[in-house]
């Protein structure tokens, strides 16, 4: 239920992007709907048309015992009237608000206790989703749930669902936006793209004036105008029967009384003949720049050229501007390059964060050259078929799921009018030369039809506060109408049919000689697969003096070996459409690739290249300390990084190995060396101390053929740093700690303590009782905080269970002047968490929900190998990924219980809380708790 910002709009589904015509000789086995027959990628598909004009499209795919539903509304902000900006994501959260069937509050409840995964919507400038994805025995339910979405949330809907949706919808926007680096950067650059009047030039997620000005009214018009089933499509995607599924959803839509012809949307395509610059000040620590075009609409000629120019300037590590600005020159932090294309016009975006002290004007004058390049030489061969091979991968694993799959089906359905159209997509970017790349980019990239906006550090200029009204407590007689007739039959929840065997995907485990560990799981299918090689060298193995050493070591072996420079290095994943990441959490640091099969020998080789054989060569060590001390400089941007930051600092004291940054202190960073880092390598990165977990299109002896040349011979060099356990956190008294955040219109909180180990017996009934505390949207914290009071837009709680190390968070944003408040409600769910045992209802919801989506968390290459590796990393057998489900089925409301009581005391909970010190610290007091103030690394203040 969240509108994502305009640059990510098109993350949501251009992730359709396309294949190249190197297909891998492949075909999907008849379980799946996916193939590649004859090198065509192709999806299985069936679509058909009730008599109401309700399209439906059928994705028949047996892989897992899972159905995805995904229903889209073809009504976005291009929809929305003048003055209404925001509405359309409005609706989509008032959907969720109850029906005439599905009361207010039971929708999320319903979806949980069916073992339900992927539950939410979202809203783009064209169109709204609403998506889950549920165990295949609940077809029907999910079919009574969605219908009764689309036909009867208007018989419900009313004076007080809006308050508070409203109240919620603003709480999104103050966390995505304003109190967000950059978020109204971005919105500035809509607003200088498009004039007024035109549906793309607002945010998404609109203006709080405009918000709060909708009335209930205007709800019901919108819901009569593009609510209506002939304004929608219902996409299936996963192991049922056809037949079966045909007469179900004629039997729970076909009775939908469709609408009005829809009104035509015609809007020109703004033409910007003079460059447009402005500046806009944030509360942000690094500058950044934004160069922004007008470009061809999705699909439409251009738009593919467009897209694999984006890949070419600023689509990974081995493209040209990051290798110029931030390799080279080192004047960039990041760079990201983009064609987001939309129905209507797409834009193509280049966005650079400087380095401190890098000049805007300079990386500039380097980006126009780059440009200017390109449109007069086109790319080479290698860079259009990296662009290709990144597309391809991306595109297979986008359909790896069966929630994403059903999206891109609808994505292409309503943006190309052919659910079918993967196929016509490809050739696309089959037939896209250099020389189309390069002539595309000088016909549409030019400099007087741009704009660019600088963002630099300083006051954010807000519009006008908009006050917050008092929340209804009932509603008006005469609020509420239908759109259909009343349907007795429907008050009734369909039972689920027979239930599959629950069973999670299964793992082998052996050792090579010299120690290390191999944990494989097959799963034949699409030609994908992922792997990560796990060593025991977290930050709780960083020397006390030398804080983010552990993730300075992980972030430097992609960076160059003995053989392969970081460019050749980054040159060769691009070649293949994979990725390699590397990085270290609290007590491990995994190396994780991703990629086709057929790319899976060369990737597993630079995966046992950059980890056996290092360079830590010394530019590219001084590249990595300017990396990360802006990484630094950013972090205190984040209310939310910080919380967490300096919440870690009082839990676990100074001294303690993970009461720091993960990045480190600026003196940390700018004292390591080759020597040191080496130091940390020889010690940690040892194959006794390591696993290499595999999971995809692989089987066990082609696993064994790969891996024996690569990773048989590794033997450790030099001594073996102590294991020594962690310390155990200081024994500390509850408190509350503020950081300062001037001007902030949300306080972030993290309220946390130690935790119980992964080891803890107990450990199934914490996370059943964490589920109704606070884990699920459907929790007690987040329903008060949220659906009853309207104070933030989602707050959670989570046990992280470590082998070493145990914490409880509860986490989240609420609106400043509720802070105290919000805090108070929070206290009194823990207590009556503590003090009760759950009814009968709510612990068969919350455990179901824990239990019968463990098969939609396992759905792809890289969810296997996460879980698998985090177990071993937690010390944990083998043989507890398939024990789980037993572990949580036998978990009753006494034992979750007892675990709040063992493991949430509120006499240790510590409170930091981010945000306007002036505001906060008033209704702190007002609640009884004093406060200590502290700085942004955690340091007490006077």
């Amino acid at each position: 239920m969240n509108a994502p910002s305009p640059r990510r709009l098109v993350a949501l589904m251009a992730l359709a992007g396309a294949l190249s015509a190197a297909l891998p000789a492949w075909s999907e086995s008849a379980q799946g709907a996916v193939s590649t027959e004859a090198g065509q990628l192709a999806v299985r598909q069936e679509k058909f048309t009730l008599a109401n004009g309700f399209e439906v499209i059928l994705v028949e795919d047996h892989r897992l015992p899972l159905v995805a539903f995904n229903l889209w509304v073809h009504a976005g902000p291009r929809n929305e009237a003048r003055g209404q900006t925001g509405f359309a994501h409005l609706f989509e959260h008032l959907m969720f608000a109850g029906s005439r069937h599905v009361p207010r509050g039971e929708f999320d409840k319903f979806v949980d206790a069916a073992g339900g995964t992927d539950s939410n919507g979202s809203t783009n400038f064209d169109r709204t989703n609403y998506f889950f994805t549920l165990p295949s025995n609940q077809l029907e339910k999910g079919l009574w749930l969605k219908s009764d979405m689309l036909g009867w949330m208007i018989d419900e809907v009313d004076s007080v669902a809006l308050a508070n949706q409203q109240d919620v919808v603003r709480n999104e926007r103050r966390q995505s936006f304003e109190n967000r680096p950059y978020g109204i950067v971005e919105e500035a650059l809509y607003q200088a793209l498009y004039p007024e009047g035109h549906p793309y030039r607002a945010a998404v997620i609109g203006s709080h004036a405009d918000i709060q000005s909708i009335q209930l009214k205007d709800v019901k018009d919108f819901a009569r105008t593009y609510y209506r089933p002939n304004n929608a499509t219902l996409v299936l995607a996963g192991d049922f029967d056809p037949r079966q599924a045909k007469a179900l959803v004629q039997k729970y839509f076909g009775s939908l009384k469709p609408g009005a012809k829809l009104p035509e949307v015609k809007v020109a395509t703004p033409e910007i003949t003079q460059e447009r610059r402005l500046v806009v000040t944030d509360r942000i620590e690094l500058s950044r720049l934004n160069l922004a075009w007008h470009t061809p609409p999705m699909f439409a000629a251009g738009d593919a050229e467009l897209d694999v120019a984006a890949h070419v300037l600023g689509g990974g590590k081995a493209s040209r501007l990051y290798g110029l600005l931030v390799r080279d020159r080192q004047l960039a932090q990041s760079v990201q390059v983009s064609q987001d294309s939309q129905s209507l016009s797409s834009i193509f975006n280049i966005e650079l964060i400087a380095r401190p002290g890098a000049s805007l004007d300079e990386i500039e004058k380097l980006v126009d050259a780059e440009i200017a390049k390109l449109a007069a030489t086109p790319p080479s061969e290698a860079e259009l078929n990296q662009a290709r091979a990144t597309i391809q991968t991306q595109l297979l694993q986008r359909m790896e799921k069966v929630t994403s799959l059903a999206d891109l089906i609808n994505h292409y359905n309503q943006m190309a009018g052919d659910p079918g159209y993967v196929g016509k997509d490809l050739a696309r970017y089959a037939g896209t030369t250099p020389a189309a790349v390069s002539a595309t980019v000088a016909r549409w990239l030019k400099k007087d039809s741009r704009v660019v906006v600088q963002a630099l550090p300083g006051e954010q200029v807000l519009p006008p506060e908009v006050a917050t009204p008092p929340m209804p407590t009932k509603a008006a007689k005469g609020e509420r109408e239908a759109l259909n007739a009343l349907e007795a039959w429907r008050s009734k929840p369909p039972a689920a049919a027979k239930a599959k065997p629950l069973t999670l995907p299964a793992a082998q485990s052996f050792t090579l000689a010299n120690g290390l560990t191999v944990i494989h799981s097959a799963k034949p299918g699409l030609p994908l697969v992922s792997a990560s090689l796990t060593v025991r060298a977290g930050q709780g193995a960083n020397p006390a003096d030398k804080p983010g050493l552990a993730g300075f070591v992980a972030a430097m072996l992609p960076e160059g070996t003995k053989t392969r420079s970081a460019q050749q290095i980054a040159e060769s994943l691009a070649g293949l459409g994979a990725t390699l990441n590397a990085q270290a959490g609290s007590e491990e640091a995994r190396i994780e690739f991703s990629g086709l099969k057929a790319s899976a020998k060369e990737g597993l080789a630079l995966l046992a290249d950059v980890a056996l054989n290092p360079a830590f060569e010394g530019a590219e060590i001084e590249r990595q300390k300017a990396q990360r001390l802006a990484a630094l400089a950013q972090a205190r941007e984040e209310a939310s990084l910080l919380a967490n930051v300096v919440g870690n600092r009082v839990v676990y004291g100074d001294a303690h190995p993970l009461a720091a940054n993960a990045l480190g202190t600026e003196a940390s960073i700018k004292a390591v060396d080759a020597a040191t880092l080496r130091g940390f390598w020889q010690g940690h990165y040892r194959p006794e101390r390591a696993a290499l977990v595999v999971a995809g299109d692989l089987t066990e002896a082609e696993l064994r053929a790969l891996i024996e040349p690569l990773f048989g011979a590794w033997k450790p060099t030099g001594e073996a740093a102590p294991a020594a356990p962690l310390p155990s956190p200081r024994p500390i008294a509850a408190r509350t700690v503020v950081v300062d955040k001037p001007g902030a219109p949300q306080t972030a909180l993290a309220v946390v303590a130690p935790g119980p180990l992964a080891s803890a017996p107990d450990w199934a009934a914490v996370e059943v009782m964490n589920a109704a505390l606070g884990g699920l949207f459907t929790s007690r914290i987040n329903n008060q905080l949220r659906e009853v009071k309207g104070y933030t837009y989602g707050i959670f709680s989570g046990y992280a269970m470590g082998r070493e190390r145990g914490q409880f968070g509860i986490r989240g944003s609420v609106r400043t002047d509720v802070t105290g408040a919000a805090l108070s409600d929070m206290w009194k769910e823990i207590q009556a968490m503590r003090s009760k045992p759950m009814g009968a209802a709510e612990l068969t919801r919350v455990r179901n929900a824990r239990l019968l989506s463990l098969p939609g968390s396992f759905d792809t290459n890289q969810a296997v190998v996460g879980a698998y590796a985090a177990n071993w990393a937690v010390g944990r057998p083998l043989s507890a990924i398939a024990e789980e489900p037993g572990k949580l089925a036998a978990v009753t409301a006494a034992a979750a219980q007892k675990a709040a009581r063992d493991h949430l005391d509120p006499a240790q909970l510590i409170v930091v809380a981010v945000g306007d010190k002036a505001k906060v610290l008033p209704q702190l007091q007002a609640i009884g708790r004093k406060a200590e103030v502290r700085d942004a690394e955690g340091k007490p203040q006077p």
